[in-house]
């Protein structure tokens, strides 16, 4: 044996007692010890109590809520809501005219189209009853400006070469644009490349008429500063020639010519254009303010000549100034509505009851040349420009052919001397031809028809094809000196675009 099985204890037999009941058992129990017995039956009673005390829940945090009596309320400005920003095509990234040069505009640039919701088709300006099909759209074009967002594109004119001339035109024009958004009428040619270089050079004083009428001339097309091919041409025009304006007085450009109120009277027709097509917030004030000055610049109880106030007046310049106040009037702007009823008296008193024809400065006269040997070049018979200013502004003035014999009189004048590029005879005149164009698309009917057969061979034909010179006119008619090559190409363009600049305003 080893140590391990001694250590080991030794299993012990337990003898079973015979069973006994469990009470036999603590009967017995409690007769040898009695103080058992009554602790049991202490505990008993204990346990007994405990079990009928009813059971406490637990404690549930309770929140107290303090009540704090409100600050006194005090003015305070509110900052409004930023604007929402607006919803733009997908297609396109609409420009945005800044306004760094003049802080008293209270808008952020990217606010200048902030209450428009969607880019449209511009509205017209002016009221019409006409259905007008001539400018080759699905529907009516109620009013004047309803054709110019596709109306090159869609144009009903003599054919397509009239189109792909004024396209021509257009790109000429935008390849002769400054940076800074202005066309010189001396020194366009600096943007000529190789190659003969461009001749024709214009007045320099008359850079804000000239820039003006090249505006016109993309405005016309469909182009604004929120859509179309050349809006980045418009967006760049237009900023020039607010840079170009004295607020305080509304003057476009200055004084330093005498016939400085020409490139105003433009000017502002361009910026109410720019304003009304674009839907334009920031350019209001000064589309605004061009019209301003010109109610300073009108004669009391008269129209407009050269000079503010001096008594003296034409029709020349009252034709812009009436074209630039009705355009105003129905974008929205405040103008003076005796101007436009002074205007369509001094039309009638300029007119010959029986020839028809309008004057410059006296009635029936001719139209104007300047002093020397000009009248000579170009004879003042040779068109009737006045005439054709008055028939239009009648229109637009609501006068009809129903209304007023006086207008197929004056029609049936200005178709006598329709255009021809007749370089030797002097009858060369690009305003005459824009005036007549645009009067006779309203009259409508054979002296329309008529007159238009003349543009292909008067305007068409003629333009460049060359070099630097393809797209632009030869500055060789009446004004031609004046204006120079930008003037002669952007006015015919403008004549070229009568078929959808404005629609028919009568039936």
């Amino acid at each position: 044996m080893n140590a391990e099985h001694l250590l080991r204890p030794v299993p012990t037999t337990r003898v079973a007692a015979p069973e006994e009941s469990f009470h036999e058992l603590m009967a017995e129990q409690l007769r040898h010890a009695p103080w058992l017995g009554l602790s049991l039956a202490l505990h008993a009673v204990a346990a007994l109590i405990f079990y009928l005390m009813p059971t406490r829940p637990p404690e549930v945090q309770q929140r107290v809520v303090q009540l704090i009596a409100p600050e006194p309320i005090t003015d305070i400005e509110e900052t409004p809501p930023p604007d929402p920003e607006p919803i733009t095509e997908e297609t396109t990234d609409e420009p945005v005219l800044t306004d760094v040069d003049l802080p008293e505009v209270a808008e952020t640039p990217s606010e200048d189209f902030a209450d428009v919701s969607e880019v449209q088709s511009p509205a017209s300006a002016f009221e019409s009853d006409a259905w007008n099909t001539a400018i080759g759209l699905a529907g009516g074009a109620a009013g004047p400006h309803g054709g110019r967002a596709s109306g090159r594109r869609n144009m009903r004119g003599p054919d397509r070469t009239t189109a792909v001339t004024i396209e021509r035109a257009l790109e000429w024009l935008k390849d002769h644009q400054d940076e800074d958004g202005k066309w010189d009428a001396d020194e366009f040619m600096k943007h000529d490349g190789g190659g003969p270089i461009c001749d024709g050079a214009g007045n320099p004083v008359h850079d804000v008429g000239v820039t003006s009428l090249a505006l016109l001339a993309f405005l016309g097309d469909g182009s604004t500063l929120r859509s179309g091919p050349y809006r980045d041409v418009v967006h760049r025009a237009v900023g020039w020639l607010r840079d170009q304006q004295d607020l305080d007085t509304g003057l476009f450009g200055t004084t330093n010519s005498n016939e400085f109120v020409y490139g105003h009277a433009i000017a502002t027709l361009a910026m109410v254009e720019a304003f009304g097509l674009s839907d334009s917030r920031l350019l209001e004030k000064h589309a605004q303010a061009g019209i301003r000055y010109l109610e300073r610049h009108r004669n009391p109880y008269k129209v407009w000549r050269y000079q503010p106030r001096d008594g003296d007046n034409d029709t020349s310049v009252t034709g812009w100034c009436v074209m630039a106040y009705k355009s105003a009037k129905d974008f929205g702007l405040e103008v003076n509505e005796q101007a436009l009823t002074l205007a369509e008296a001094w039309f009638d008193e300029m007119t010959d009851p029986v020839s028809g024809r309008t004057g410059y400065l006296e009635r029936g006269g001719l139209s104007s040349r300047r002093t020397g040997d000009h009248a000579v070049h170009f004879p003042r018979d040779k068109g009737d420009c006045m005439t054709a200013v008055s028939l239009l502004c009648r229109f637009f003035l609501g006068q009809t052919p129903k209304d007023n014999a006086m207008l197929a009189r004056q029609a049936d004048l200005i178709l006598k001397t329709a255009p021809t590029w007749n370089p030797t005879d002097g009858s060369i005149d690009h305003y005459a031809w824009y005036y007549g164009t645009y009067a006779l698309f309203q009259f409508g009917g054979r002296p329309w028809s008529q007159w238009e057969k003349s543009l292909k061979s008067a305007v068409v034909d003629p333009q460049r094809r060359d070099g630097n010179f393809e797209g632009s006119w030869d500055p060789i008619g009446v004004w031609g000196e004046d204006g120079g090559r930008v003037y002669s190409t952007a006015l015919l363009c403008l004549t070229l675009e009568a078929y959808y600049r404005y629609s028919r305003l009568v039936r």
